[in-house]
């Protein structure tokens, strides 16, 4: 038999939620055959799978404890990796990052090193042995791998449950990235409304209705321009995944680095005559509620330098700069907070 006390981070979850996470290397089928043979009870209670459960409930899973645990997962060889983010803001409740292009925020197929999710937690000194149905850390919202930038990073479930429901709502929630972008546009601002196919959508579905398009809003401001590049302040509406990428390579003027939507033969000109060596897309705004007191939180990072090079060599220019690009100081191998 095993017996789990509901914890104030571990409250306000529903219950098939918790025992999952219990019973991590226990097949799914199998849990939800334990709820409907009364193997999972809460305060003396059957419990059922939608419940959410509250702090201090004391929840009995029936069954060899020995067989349904999960194994612990093994440390990280080498202790905690170092870390390469910058810090933009940290308060009991949220740490908002400066993420350099290259990193990756999770664990996946062909993600080799350390991740951003990994760094976070070790920078907030995350215990290791945190039973599995305790919340650790981790990024609240997507930012593409090769893309730097403000990433959000809950400390607790309640941080993260809040800032879930404000970005898929967006209400608040305002985003600006910089891009540099292949050729000049035909006017000094604008919007691209296209739909676009879900990212994730299955071959089932597919077959089935066909591809489910969805809106997709995007808005676009020159802030500096030559013939053959251009630097772009630009504002997301929806949240599609890869947005920005998809919507600028549709209208002509796809990112420049891009290596799945870019122009091959202009990424190698963009290396090879300014010096481009990552794909130039920077999370560098974001305004957001705060997730427990509603304040907005205003955050912006700081363009990074290996792109600012790249702009004084194509004699473009940062936002508020009225004379050619400045190259801000280098980022620093650690954290670094805002000022």
């Amino acid at each position: 038999m095993i017996q789990l006390t509901v914890t104030a981070d571990a409250a306000g979850q529903r219950l098939d939620k918790l025992v999952r996470k219990a019973l991590r290397d226990v097949p799914l089928s199998h849990v939800y055959k334990m709820f409907r043979t009364r193997k999972v009870r809460v305060n003396g209670q059957r419990g059922k799978a939608d419940q959410l459960v509250a702090e201090g409930d004391v929840v009995v899973i029936r069954g060899d404890e020995e067989r349904l645990l999960a194994k612990a997962a093994p440390a990280a060889p080498g202790g905690a990796p170092r870390v390469t983010f910058g810090v933009l803001h940290e308060d009991a409740d949220l740490l908002a990052v400066d993420k350099p292009a290259g990193l990756a925020a999770h664990p996946g197929t062909g993600i080799e090193g350390a991740t951003l999710v990994e760094m976070a937690r070790g920078y907030l000194k995350t215990p290791d042995d945190l039973p599995p149905t305790e919340f650790k850390p981790s990024p609240a919202h997507r930012l593409d791998r090769d893309t730097s930038g403000v990433v959000l990073v809950a400390k607790h479930r309640k941080a993260m449950v809040r800032l879930t429901e404000t970005f898929t709502s967006g209400e608040g929630v305002h985003k600006t990235y910089l891009a540099l972008v292949k050729g000049k546009m035909p006017r000094e601002a604008g919007t691209i409304d296209l739909p676009l196919s879900e990212h994730e959508q299955t071959s089932k579905s597919k077959a089935m209705r066909g591809v489910n398009f969805q809106e997709a809003l995007t808005r676009w401001k020159v802030v500096s321009a030559a013939k053959e590049i251009s630097l772009l302040a630009v504002t997301i509406e929806t949240g599609r995944t890869h947005q920005i990428r998809r919507h600028l390579e549709a209208v002509g003027h796809p990112v420049a680095g891009d290596r799945r939507y870019g122009d091959f033969a202009f990424n190698r000109t963009a290396r090879t005559r300014w010096g481009l060596r990552r794909m130039g897309l920077h999370a560098w705004k974001l305004e957001v509620p705060h997730p427990l007191t509603g304040a907005p939180l205003r955050l912006e990072a700081p363009f990074p330098a290996e792109l600012a090079e790249v702009l004084s060599r194509a004699n473009l220019k940062l936002p508020g700069s009225p004379t050619g690009a400045h190259a801000p100081a280098a980022r620093r191998d650690g954290p670094h907070r805002e000022r």
